[in-house]
Order: structure tokens, then sequence, then C-alpha cells
């Protein structure tokens, strides 16, 4: 019987090691002991490589977006009109989605650009890693 595409999916996905970061190629080669996270690696881990301009952008939307919030939590308690507060809740969305986009660039350009210059499971991992990224990012 035909496998779906989901099963099949699921199936390759299964059969890869968790990519938190594993197929990541900022710190190839680096160690782990039990219950330690690795520099670049795993969650928790350190991110290697950061562009600091896109760390400046980041910080600076991410500030922007907390004032936001606090404003629109404050049209809440001020029983403003629902429609003020939907557009101002979409605009803290679009700054959410540019961090996302900057970071994403900094995975490509540090983490997948190394990963993609090899053959074999590394690549792989990190062609899945980024469609599955890619998916969530523009959702």
């Amino acid at each position: 019987m035909a496998r779906s595409k989901t099963s099949t999916h699921s199936a390759r996905r299964a059969a890869r090691p968790a990519l938190n970061g594993a197929a990541c190629g900022c710190n190839p080669g680096a160690g782990s002991v039990a219950g330690q996270t690795r520099d670049g690696v795993g969650p928790g881990a350190h991110a290697v490589g950061v562009d600091a301009a896109i760390k400046a952008a980041n910080l600076k939307h991410l500030k922007r977006i907390e004032g936001q919030v606090r404003g629109i939590a404050q049209m809440i308690e001020e029983d403003r009109y629902c429609t003020d507060i939907i557009q101002q809740a979409a605009a803290v969305q679009e700054s959410l989605r540019s961090v996302a986009k900057n970071l994403l660039r900094n995975h490509l350009t540090h983490c997948a650009a190394a990963a993609m210059s090899e053959d074999g499971p590394k690549r792989d991992d990190m062609i899945e890693e980024l469609l599955e990224l890619v998916g969530r990012v523009a959702r």
C-alpha cells in the first residue's frame, strides 16, 4: 500500500537525528557530556557566528515589540475598540516576523552554509531543518 506524503515525511524525520542544532555547521565536531549542551548545538546552547548588525537589529525590534505589547494590554484594560487592538496585534506580529527573518538570515549565513557545503547526512539534515523552519516562518 502506498504511503501518504505525511507518513513518508514522518518516517524521514524519525530516521534522522533530532535537529536541535545537530545539523548546525557553526560548531562541527563539538563533543557533549550527558546532561550538558555543547556550544552552538542543542537547546540552551549559544550561537556561534552571530552577526553583530543582525543582533542589534533584533534587540531593537524586540524592545519596540515589548512596548507595543504593553500598549495592547493597556488598550484592553481601557476597553478600547476591538479593531484598534487587532490592528496593534497585527503590527506586533509583523515585527516578530521581521525578527524571525533576521534570525533565519543569520542561520543561513553561518550555520546552514557550512552544513550545505558538505555531502551526506549533515547536508540532508540541514535541508530538512531548513524546509521545516521556512514552513514555520512562512505561516
